[in-house]
């Protein structure tokens, strides 16, 4: 699932929003425990094609189940969802089941809101195992063997590029024929970006936020920033120190390029389909950018370089579907949940232009079958061996953020990357209580 990331689709999807309220009957208030039991009320965020893909599952799953009656609550963007999500837990009126963020589902079973899964998931009436799932996905949503929600599908960041803009910066290599070749490296990776400013066109264009700065430490061979025990350690590793000067220095000379930060009306989106940027670091969403702007034909995508060539682990967006433990309608909320998680619901989901890869075993085929990209098989490979946010960042209210926040001053060569580091390990320590 796509993030809100500008003003732009916020007022596009707040449109959608409005409209599905309306048509799909938003529950209307009342206490969690005072609804019927053959009700479910689920929540989300989601763009337009999102909500309308998710009503259509609703619509599907009351014909299977008509004694269960569906009603969905999306919230505009991403941004507002979780707070008033978790000022419907405190009052008691939240949703029977919802989605919860990556960077935010540990602060979410810390609060005790959570219904235990791991039990019903194994159960005979389970269409999703825990073994299902591919584990690496699951991160802070499990906790002391118990499992507290389970990823809808998946995003891998990877690289998507246009092969015309690689042109027109004399790239004649192919990234994703390079990748295959074991040749998809970091220095190749670098000179392309420097090829490209030489040509006045932007290198790489990356979302600030986790899955960015810890993707790149992986990919070339640190350690995890964190220890055992939660403590943030990059800033004492010279090798992640040495990773993030580099990854600094690129974005302040300007050749790697802050998505957030982009002006409206020249936001990523529009340069990289404008070629004005050669390499776009997203999900599968891209697909439906790159057909609605014509240039499909020569847009690929490849995963990240790494200093020996080899598919090394990067990050995963995902979002966790959850159920309040204190919902009414357990039964009910059980078998929405447990649809929509299914094989069979992510294809239905997720097929044709869907929007992410699937989180569970059996629904591939989305992805594979109608050969778009050339080199999709490379988001299923990153899903494999990926990981997503670090449990002991995501168990601490707004720590993803405040570190994207600082990884920023680095991007604007306002400090370098041991302050950078060292001011992250600070916020950690006092957020964490260490």
């Amino acid at each position: 699932m796509r993030r809100v990331q500008s003003a732009s689709k916020f007022v596009l999807i707040s449109s959608a929003v409005a409209a599905l309220t309306v048509t799909l009957g938003a529950c209307s208030g009342g206490t969690t425990a005072s609804r019927d039991e053959n009700t479910v009320v689920w929540s989300t965020w989601g763009t337009a094609e999102e909500l309308e893909r998710f009503n259509d599952f609703n619509e599907a799953f009351m014909e299977r189940h008509p004694d269960i009656k569906v009603k969905m609550q999306p919230v505009a963007g991403y941004g507002e969802y979780h707070p008033k999500l978790l000022a419907q837990l405190a009052s008691n009126t939240a949703p029977d089941v919802f989605y919860v963020g990556d960077d935010k589902i540990g602060e979410f079973v810390d609060s005790g809101r959570l219904m235990g899964l791991t039990e019903l998931m194994e159960s005979a009436d389970s269409q999703t195992k825990p073994d299902d799932f591919f584990p690496g996905l699951f991160g802070a949503a499990e906790k002391d063997g118990e499992i507290y929600g389970a990823p809808n599908d998946s995003n891998p960041d990877l690289l998507w590029y246009d092969r015309s803009t690689l042109e027109a910066a004399g790239i004649t290599d192919d990234p994703a024929t390079l990748a295959a070749n074991g040749e998809w490296t970091t220095d190749v990776f670098l000179e392309m970006n420097d090829k490209l400013a030489e040509a006045n066109i932007g290198g790489t264009m990356f979302w600030n936020y986790w899955a960015t700065h810890w993707s790149w430490l992986a990919s070339q061979g640190a350690a995890s920033p964190y220890d055992a025990s939660g403590a943030f350690v990059a800033n004492q590793d010279p090798t992640s120190v040495a990773l993030t000067e580099t990854l600094g220095e690129y974005f302040q000379d300007g050749k790697f390029i802050v998505a957030d930060t982009l002006p409206d009306g020249a936001g990523a989106d529009s340069l990289f389909v404008t070629g004005k940027a050669g390499f776009y670091v997203q999900g599968r969403y891209t697909i439906g950018l790159v057909k609605d702007a014509g240039t499909a034909d020569n847009v690929d995508v490849v995963r990240w370089p790494t200093p020996d060539g080899e598919a090394a682990p990067t990050g995963v967006a995902v979002s966790y579907l959850a159920i309040n433990k204190d919902t009414a309608s357990s039964d009910a909320a059980f078998t929405f949940w447990t649809e929509f998680l299914s094989a069979e619901g992510q294809i239905a989901r997720l097929s044709g232009d869907g929007n992410a890869v699937p989180s569970i075993a059996g629904a591939d085929e989305v992805v594979l079958d109608d050969g778009y990209p050339a080199n999709a098989q490379s988001m299923l490979e990153a899903r494999d061996i990926g990981f997503v946010d670090y449990a002991a960042e995501s168990v601490i209210p707004g720590l993803p953020t405040d570190i994207a926040d600082i990884f920023l001053k680095l991007y604007e060569g306002k400090q370098d990357a041991q302050t950078t580091l060292d001011e992250i390990a600070d916020v950690v320590a006092e957020k964490s209580g260490q």
